[in-house]
């Protein structure tokens, strides 16, 4: 009774007037209570932001308006509800590149808007719409505007997300895919150092407890084959987080030294090429039906039942591309049986339409049951050589890599450590990004990375966005 009455006194159309921003009202007041944290993480999937954990201050001091809350509908219907969290809301708009601090005071500014006007219950485009017109008071515009409604989208269509740090040590693998999760608002960061140690310590593979570039090797091409080798033990480790990430349509970054490229660039080719191989096979075998077909019938009863040839010549398969050759190869089969004179257009006509429609629903089912494509973003982070060793010799002589490794000649270390990072450097021809790392210019490169992963999800969501577009099938 209470939900119908919520529902019955939410009203569309509640966009206030903004004023201009008051830094003196509440701002100094901007930690977030722990209440209003549990609220929205029963609810955040239903907003599009996800729940990233936050470190209470000290200072037990809070606004007074994370004692109020403020519901937001969503659906034509207003079916379902979400408890609206300011803490939530700055992730999201730290994601479109706003700073943190003007993120929180934003958030702070919406919801302070709603409980002095009374709106309690507000729908989520309403909601939007007061967002917005706070975002271009304070100087983010469409620019940040439409970056929003990007990752709202992202996060509404549950596209699988995979982003790879790839790296040799001491470049700054961790470091930057941290740096990258708290901007993105993504929660899950897996690293390969400790799947590489659950594995040597829990299972029987051939792994060793000195890591590769630590040891000696007689020349530069057995450490890499070493190296490639660990990576694809590696590689197996991490299938069942890849896997769940592709189902579930849940974000990644994966950082570490044991990503090799050349491994997921060849899934890809295989995959391209074991598609290629069975569309050859299946238009071999169509072939072969449709021989077989025509040298078992008599001329006059193939005329006489035109049908029968698209009959036979359509269960094969339903693959696209071949289905476009069975067009093609029943007005072969024709010319060649000299039937084309007997058999009118029209009947011809009927059989590539079939074809088409056939091919068209095949395709669309097969796009409904695949879900949408996932977004795999690999990077390499290189170094400059000078300070690649002054950060290598200083985690030598800490901790950090003592207990890894004997560090008796750090020459040697060097020395296999830019052999690695070259053979990863050299996928750069192959349209992998090098991201070139250094301690001066590390704000800047953490900004352009931040920049660059939203333009490859605006990219993976504009695809998904097509392939949707095209999906309807006539009936």
């Amino acid at each position: 009774m209470g939900l119908q009455t919520d529902k019955e006194t939410m009203k569309k159309g509640k966009e206030v007037v903004v004023s201009s921003p008051n830094t003196n009202d509440d701002d100094d007041n901007l930690n977030i209570s722990e209440e209003d944290l549990d609220d929205d993480n029963n609810h955040n999937r239903g907003s599009g932001v996800s729940f990233t954990s936050v470190r209470f201050s000290s200072r037990n001091t809070s606004s007074k308006y994370d004692f109020v809350k403020v519901k937001v509908w969503l659906g034509d219907n207003a079916d379902h509800y979400y408890v609206l969290s300011r803490f939530l809301l700055s992730r999201m708009l730290t994601v479109t590149k706003i700073p943190n601090y003007v993120a929180i005071k934003i958030a702070l500014e919406l919801k302070k808007l709603l409980i002095d006007n009374s709106l309690l219950d507000v729908s989520q485009s309403d909601l939007e719409a007061n967002l917005f017109k706070l975002m271009e008071r304070r100087g983010y515009g469409e620019e940040y505007i439409n970056r929003y409604k990007m990752m709202t989208r992202f996060h509404h269509q549950r596209v699988p997300l995979v982003i790879l740090v790839c790296g040799t040590a001491c470049v700054g693998k961790s470091t930057i895919a941290t740096q990258l999760a708290q901007r993105l608002n993504l929660p899950n960061v897996l690293q390969t150092d400790m799947v590489y140690e659950l594995l040597r310590t829990s299972t029987d593979a051939p792994l060793t407890s000195t890591p590769v570039w630590a040891r000696d090797f007689s020349s530069s091409e057995e450490l890499i084959t070493e190296f490639c080798r660990e990576c694809r033990i590696v590689r197996k480790g991490l299938a069942g987080d890849l896997k769940k990430a592709m189902k579930d349509g849940k974000p990644i970054i994966i950082e570490g030294i044991h990503l090799d490229p050349s491994i997921y660039l060849m899934e890809d080719e295989n995959k391209t090429q074991a598609h290629v191989q069975e569309k050859i096979q299946e238009a071999e075998s169509l072939a072969a039906d449709g021989s077989k077909t025509h040298m078992e019938n008599d001329s006059p009863s193939i005329n006489g039942n035109p049908s029968e040839v698209s009959n036979s010549t359509a269960h094969v398969s339903s693959d696209e591309g071949t289905l476009i050759n069975k067009v093609n190869e029943v007005s072969d089969c024709l010319e060649a049986f000299d039937l084309a004179g007997s058999v009118s257009e029209n009947k011809v006509l009927q059989v590539e339409v079939s074809l088409v429609q056939r091919m068209d629903k095949s395709t669309s089912v097969k796009k409904e049951k695949s879900g949408p494509e996932p977004v795999i973003i690999p990077l390499v982070l290189k170094m400059a050589e000078f300070d690649h060793k002054a950060l290598l010799e200083e985690g030598i002589s800490t901790r950090t890599l003592s207990d890894k490794c004997i560090v008796q000649d750090k020459d040697k270390l060097i020395r296999n450590l830019k052999t690695i990072q070259d053979y990863l450097c050299s996928f750069n021809s192959q349209g992998l990004t090098v991201v070139n790392i250094s301690a001066t210019t590390f704000p800047q490169t953490l900004d352009w990375l931040h920049g660059y992963l939203l333009e490859c999800i605006e990219h993976g969501i504009s695809s998904v966005s097509n392939e949707n577009n095209r999906r309807p099938v006539e009936k």
